[in-house]
């Protein structure tokens, strides 16, 4: 395989317990061992002010309401892009991204019912046509992935991580239907399989990004 020096944009997303940091640090460890530039990065947070929207936004004890949410996590988004995501790619790295746009259209717009087009205008000024080149689905049950969260050893119960079951269902089928709706860009991967499988599913789909 050629590796190639070009920026690639590659975004993870899934509901709760879905193992999105797994496959990010095995995927750190192989740019690491080809030798490719990447960052790391997620969301909300991603840049200094992002990260203090993203403390205010899961912060359990705080009263936002569900418009007030979309547009702290816009906000967080517009800067993460600015500052962290697009520098980035010109500068010809990979980022590897937890969770962008789709996350606010699963949550947001499909968990907690706010208008589509809404949503859909809010995510595509804060993103500015900045855009993943791929999108990997980490599709899981969501009960699974509720009682996959509760043993992490950090697990720490947050605004967006401690809903009911119904709420993170509705974020699962969004996520499907968004996935439908952009084959081009979406890599749907069942979660629920070993790491190590799902991560040479991954390294294969990357590979043809890399390859000139």
């Amino acid at each position: 395989m050629k590796i190639m020096s070009r920026s690639v944009f590659i975004s993870f997303e899934g509901s709760e317990g879905c193992g999105k940091t797994t496959q990010i640090n095995l995927l750190k460890n192989y740019f690491e061992s080809i030798k490719r530039e990447y960052v790391i990065t997620r969301e909300p947070g991603g840049s200094k002010l992002s990260e203090q929207i993203r403390n205010l936004l899961l912060d359990s004890s705080s009263n936002i309401c569900s418009r007030a949410e979309l547009l702290l996590f816009a906000a967080a988004r517009t800067q993460h892009v600015e500052e962290t995501i697009r520098p980035a790619l010109s500068s010809n790295k990979i980022v590897l991204c937890d969770r962008f746009y789709d996350s606010t259209t699963a949550y947001q717009g499909a968990a907690r019912k706010l208008n589509f087009a809404d949503v859909n205008y809010v995510n595509d000024f804060a993103v500015d046509s900045v855009m993943p080149d791929v999108t990997f689905l980490m599709d899981i049950d969501p009960q699974l992935g509720l009682v996959r969260a509760s043993k992490r050893d950090n697990n720490v119960s947050d605004r967006m991580g401690s809903q009911k079951l119904e709420f993170y269902t509705l974020v699962r089928n969004s996520f499907l239907e968004i996935a439908k709706k952009n084959p081009q860009r979406f890599i749907i991967i069942d979660a629920s399989k070993n790491p190590d499988e799902i991560f040479e599913e991954i390294k294969k789909s990357i590979e043809k990004f890399l390859d000139e």
